[in-house]
């Protein structure tokens, strides 16, 4: 076998961390092209010790790049999951922290002229078709990555990038509320009933009461995946909710392929608790108490593409999420295992229909590496 060096960059964006590759860097041919990004992480393998992945899901991430023919688009930008242990790369989903990274790479590449102080960037993101505003800081023609900016679940401080995510409802499935009713019910194998609201914004996730399923919501990662009965009960509601959005035909068949869709969140009333890192959060800092299902695991901290239909949820009356939250007019504070995330959010109409016009979230991102990635062709 042959070694093919290709280029790439190792970007963080907010909480997540992920290889960057231009389009035109990578095979044309869609087989070969998985093939060797499989490779760059050094996957399948539940250590990736043979690329450049990081064994967690994570970092187990990777963005394509491209420049955009449509005149009101700078950028096409398509995200991919890595499997970690197995040969399978789900495209399925966008990833809305490795989103915050995707400005800064372009400006960086010259897809886009770098504006003083601020660059917006326009991206589509092919895997929702939905369009994201980042705005970007810039001096002297070059990205800003320094600054007092913190995120929660990342070390340190950076410069602010702010994204916009305009009209995200229904991007897998054509509906913010895809069964039509904002709270559905779910029985899971063993006989008991579990209510459930189904909000599709961003990415589609399901929301289940914490309390429903034997939580209390403050849970850390390992005090879920310790134990199993729980990990099937997440795993049997994200099944069954992929057959009602079709995203195959029985739910049995949701266990045969590993994906990161929906998202399963659980939720509980604001409450003082603790993080991973050790800092008490009191009940007054949050509006509602939240952890979301990665790849069969607990988000360290919280994806950002489960935040927006959270947001969104916590507007529709009647939904799992608004009987819990406390309500704020304009924001929306989520308590996770590494500590808050904070939205805008933006909704048209009430108790007829919500739409949602506009989450906007703040994040932090930087380049850590640049260079040739080998992989054996």
């Amino acid at each position: 076998m042959s070694e093919i060096g290709v280029s790439c960059t190792l970007m963080r964006g907010g909480t997540s961390k992920g290889l960057f590759f231009l389009d035109s860097d990578l095979p044309s041919d869609s087989e070969l092209r998985t093939r060797t990004i499989l490779a760059a992480f050094g996957s399948p393998d539940p250590r990736q010790i043979d690329g450049l992945g990081g064994a967690d899901p994570l970092t187990s991430k990777v963005a394509i790049i491209r420049p955009s023919d449509e005149p009101e688009i700078d950028v096409e930008y398509t995200f991919g999951q890595v499997s970690i242990s197995e040969p399978w790369i789900d495209f399925s989903a966008n990833c809305g922290n490795m989103s915050s990274a995707v400005g800064p790479f372009a400006i960086e590449k010259r897809l886009v002229s770098p504006q003083q102080p601020v660059t917006r960037v326009r991206i589509l993101n092919t895997n929702t078709s939905k369009v994201i505003v980042s705005e970007v800081p810039v001096r002297d023609g070059k990205v800003v990555t320094g600054g007092t900016y913190r995120i929660d679940g990342v070390p340190g401080s950076g410069a602010e990038i702010k994204l916009h995510f305009l009209d995200p409802g229904g991007g897998a499935t054509g509906k913010l509320l895809p069964t039509g009713n904002p709270r559905d019910q779910i029985t899971l194998e063993d006989g008991k009933t579990v209510d459930v609201s189904i909000v599709d914004a961003g990415n589609p996730a399901g929301f289940v009461r914490a309390d429903q399923i034997g939580l209390g919501g403050h849970e850390l990662p390992e005090q879920i995946e310790s134990r199993n009965e729980i990990l099937n009960v997440l795993e049997e509601l994200r099944a069954k909710i992929s057959e009602i959005l079709g995203l195959c035909s029985s739910w049995r068949q949701a266990y045969q392929h590993y994906t990161s869709l929906p998202k399963i969140v659980f939720v509980a009333q604001p409450t003082t608790f603790e993080t991973l890192q050790g800092e008490v959060i009191q009940a007054e800092r949050i509006d509602i108490l939240a952890r979301v299902m990665a790849m069969g695991r607990l988000h360290k901290a919280f994806a950002v593409t489960a935040g927006i239909p959270t947001a969104a949820a916590s507007r529709i009356p009647g939904s799992v999420v608004h009987q819990l939250c406390r309500q704020r007019p304009k924001t929306l504070s989520i308590g996770h295992p590494s500590g808050t995330l904070s939205l805008e959010v933006s909704v048209e109409g009430g108790e007829e229909g919500v739409s949602v016009r506009e989450v906007v979230v703040g994040r932090t991102a930087r380049k850590l590496m640049e260079g040739t990635v080998f992989v054996n062709g």
